[in-house]
């Protein structure tokens, strides 16, 4: 289900952000097992994308997925637009615009959020996306670059009227970083500016602040990021929360072993072992935060290379969980 058939059927969408090193295929995976209205992949950057063979795309994309959106960084129009082009080919059913990374080696290279301080090209990037694909395109942003040049507003009325179907605004400029607090009643403007979907992101870490989020924003949906790392449920508990359905079960003892260690497999399989122990292990550190481990059994399991020690430990550990 598309994101506007979502919200005209009167559910308020919670979707998963795009995150640098984290929404990866199988973190991706993770997540939709348990329930999300859409996923985003990681940035891609358009000529790294359009420089690798056909058969790691797709892998990487994960693109034959019906709730996931790719997302793209760049800083010229047409070669965003071949990279849009070549990620629909390869059966993308969304495509998602980043002009909010903050990160200064993709600012640096006029990426990200620092289309922000030049809406004409970002203008041009917007439409050879769009008229390069039949898929939806959505656009995620900042406030603006830094206190005086806030322009989320503008943008977005610049994005809808190319074509854009929604618009996700993370509550800090590209100044701010992750530092302060998500000013989410900025957003507010944004939503009263354009008639496409607005979508909060910035801050949202369990249910309560979603609520205040949706709230105050006026947004109609919200976008949840670093905090649903170690816990790939909480999109689903928030999502039950503001649709007033009954609240999923939290995986504890047990299940929660088995949650682990099937995204811990998946890694290995995406990555190989070698690469995906180490990969793995940021993943690994924030579950282990949930047992109150002490810092040398939990030093031991991110140490440690051989897979099988790892499943092993995991599997000695459900009397350890909270209740």
């Amino acid at each position: 289900m598309s994101l506007q058939s979502t919200i005209n059927i009167g559910k308020i969408p919670v979707l998963l952000a795009p995150m640098a090193g984290i929404t990866d295929l199988p973190f991706r995976n993770v997540v939709s097992k348990f329930g999300v209205d859409m996923v985003f992949s990681e940035m891609i950057a358009d000529r790294a994308l359009l420089a690798k063979n056909v058969k790691i795309k797709k892998i990487e994309l994960g693109s034959n997925f019906l709730n996931t959106a790719v997302q793209l960084a760049g800083c010229e129009p047409k070669a965003m637009g071949e990279a849009a082009k070549l990620v629909s080919d390869l059966g993308a059913k969304a495509i998602d615009i980043n002009m909010g990374c903050p990160a200064k080696k993709v600012v640096g290279g006029y990426s990200g959020s620092a289309l922000m301080r030049d809406l004409k090209k970002a203008a041009l990037i917007i439409e050879s996306v769009i008229t390069a694909v039949d898929i939806p395109v959505s656009l995620k942003a900042r406030l603006g670059w830094d206190d005086i040049s806030i322009n989320a507003k503008e943008l977005g009325v610049i994005a809808e009227t190319c074509g854009v179907y929604s618009l996700t605004i993370h509550g800090r400029t590209r100044n701010q970083f992750y530092k302060g607090q998500a000013d989410w009643r900025a957003i507010l403007e944004v939503k009263r500016a354009v008639k496409i979907p607005v979508i909060t992101n910035g801050d949202i870490v369990d249910i309560n602040s979603a609520s205040k989020a949706l709230d105050v924003s006026g947004s109609d949906g919200l976008m949840v990021g670093r905090r649903i790392i170690g816990k790939p449920w909480l999109i689903s508990q928030i999502s039950a929360h503001l649709n007033n359905q009954t609240q999923p079960p939290v995986p504890k003892g047990l299940r929660l072993i088995e949650v682990i260690a099937s995204h811990y497999d998946e890694m290995l399989s995406f990555y190989g072992v070698t690469l995906g122990v180490r990969v793995a292990r940021k993943h690994l550190k924030r579950y282990l935060e949930i047992f109150s481990l002490p810092k040398n059994l939990s030093d031991e399991f991110l140490r440690q290379d051989c897979p099988k020690k790892v499943i092993r430990k995991l599997f000695e550990l459900p009397d350890r969980v909270k209740p």
